[in-house]
C-alpha cells in the first residue's frame, strides 16, 4: 500500500532571503507553507508559525490577510457530531431536471443545515452534506426541504455512521517533517479522541460559539467573547477543552486557485462486514483521502479522493483494489465544483464568498428556512 502514499514537496530554505521556495514558485509556495501550518495551528498566533516556516510574523500576517481577502484561504468551524454525543450527518444524493442544476445547489445553499453542497457526475447532479439533531428530522428535512424543492427529481440518502477521515486533516505536504513537527507543538488543544456525551444546555452553547468561528476561525478572542457574551476567561478555557476532546473542529479551506485545481472523486464502496476493521485503518490514513466515512446506505465506505491527474486517480483505485479484493467500488462521482464547503458559499472561481452558519436540522427548522435564492441566470 506503499504506492498509495503521496510524497510531501519538500520545501527548501534560500539562504539569502530565508523564504521556502520552490524553483521559482517562491509566492505560491510560501502560501501553500503558510495555509498547511494554519492547519496544523488553526489559532497559533503569527509569532508560533513564524519560526518553523523561518519567516517573520509581519510577512505571514500580511500574506494571510491577503488570502482571506481575496477568499483564497479561510479557516470554518463546526462541531464534530462523532463526539459531540447528539445530532447525526447524512450525505444526499440529489438529482436534478435537466438545466436545473445551479438553481437547486443554490436553493439548497441557501439553508443552515446543508453543510456542503457538491456538483458532481456519476448518475446523480448534487451531494449534500446535511446535519440534522435526529433520524426523524433528518427524515422530514429531506422530504420537505430537499425533495420538494423546484428542480429535484429524486433523493438517496446515507447516514454516516462515523467519520474515519475529516477534512480538517488534510495536508497538501508544502511542509518537510521538521515543520510539521515544530507546528504540532504549537497545537497542543488538538483531536481528543473519545467520545464525549454532552447534556442538550450545553452543547447548544457550544453550536452557538461554532457557528461565530465558522466565519472566522481565527478571530480574536475579544471579538468572539463580544459576539457569543461568553466572558473571554471562560471562553478561552471552553475552546481548549472542546478541542482537545475534539468536538470543536477548526479547519482550513483554499480555493483551487491555490492549490492547483486538483481533481476530486468521491467513492462509494461496499466492504465485507469483517474486513471492515482491515481496510478501515490504512484507508483513512492515506493522504489522498481529504474524506472519509462508515455509512449506512447503499455503500459502507465513501471516500473523497484528491489527486493532480485522472491517471494518478486510476493508479490509487487499482491499488487499493489489489490490496483488498473484496471492497466493490459501487459508485465514482467526479467532483466537478463545489458550491458551499462547511458553511461557506463559493463563488465560480472557488473562492470563499459568504457564510451561513451551520444548524442542525430539528423539528422547528420549517420555521427557521433561508428565504430561497434567486434561480442562478
Amino acid at each position: 500500500m506503499a504506492n498509495l502514499v503521496r510524497r510531501d514537496t519538500g520545501l527548501r530554505e534560500s539562504a539569502s532571503t530565508g523564504l521556502a521556495v520552490h524553483g521559482s514558485a517562491v509566492n505560491d509556495e510560501l502560501d501553500l507553507a503558510l495555509v498547511d501550518a494554519v492547519r496544523v495551528a488553526p489559532r497559533a498566533p503569527w509569532s508560533k508559525l513564524a519560526g518553523p516556516l523561518g519567516v517573520d510574523p509581519a510577512t505571514l500576517s500580511r500574506r494571510w490577510a491577503r488570502l482571506a481577502s481575496s477568499g483564497d484561504a479561510w479557516v470554518t468551524c463546526y462541531l464534530s457530531v462523532d463526539r459531540l454525543g447528539s445530532g447525526l450527518t447524512a450525505l444526499v444524493e440529489v438529482d436534478c431536471v435537466a438545466g436545473r442544476v445551479m438553481d437547486v445547489a443554490a436553493r439548497l445553499s441557501a439553508q443552515p443545515w446543508v453543510a456542503s453542497v457538491e456538483i458532481v457526475s456519476g448518475g446523480t447532479d448534487l451531494v449534500l452534506t446535511v446535519a440534522a439533531l435526529g433520524p426523524a428530522e433528518l427524515g422530514r428535512c429531506v422530504l420537505r426541504h430537499i425533495a420538494t424543492v423546484p428542480g429535484v427529481r429524486a433523493t438517496r440518502t446515507s447516514l454516516v455512521e462515523r467519520t474515519l477521515r475529516e477534512g480538517s486533516r488534510w495536508r497538501d505536504g508544502a511542509l518537510d517533517p521538521e515543520q510539521r513537527r515544530a507546528l504540532a507543538a504549537t497545537a497542543g488543544d488538538r483531536g481528543g479522541a473519545h467520545r464525549a456525551a454532552t447534556p442538550p444546555a450545553d452543547w447548544r452553547t457550544d453550536l452557538a460559539l461554532a457557528q461565530a468561528l465558522g466565519a472566522d476561525g481565527r478571530m480574536p478572542l475579544a471579538e468572539l467573547a463580544h459576539r457569543t457574551g461568553l466572558p473571554a476567561t471562560s471562553l478561552r478555557r471552553r475552546l481548549s477543552r472542546l478541542r482537545s476532546d475534539g468536538r470543536l473542529v477548526l479547519r482550513c479551506d483554499v480555493s483551487p486557485r491555490l492549490n492547483g485545481h486538483p481533481l476530486g472523486t468521491m467513492l462509494w464502496l461496499d466492504v465485507p462486514a469483517a474486513e471492515l476493521p482491515s481496510v478501515v485503518p490504512t484507508l483513512a490514513e492515506l493522504p489522498q483521502l481529504r474524506m472519509c466515512a462508515v455509512t449506512l446506505g447503499s455503500a459502507n465506505l465513501v471516500a473523497y479522493v484528491v489527486t493532480h491527474h485522472p491517471s494518478e486517480q486510476r493508479r490509487f483505485e487499482q491499488e487499493l483494489t489489489a490490496r483488498f479484493p473484496g471492497v466493490r467500488l459501487l459508485s465514482r462521482q467526479l467532483v466537478f465544483g463545489t458550491v458551499k464547503l462547511v458553511g461557506h458559499l463559493l463563488d465560480a472561481e472557488g473562492r470563499a464568498a459568504g457564510y451561513v452558519p451551520i444548524a442542525l436540522a430539528d423539528q422547528l427548522c420549517e420555521g427557521r428556512l433561508r428565504p430561497d435564492v434567486p434561480p442562478v441566470e
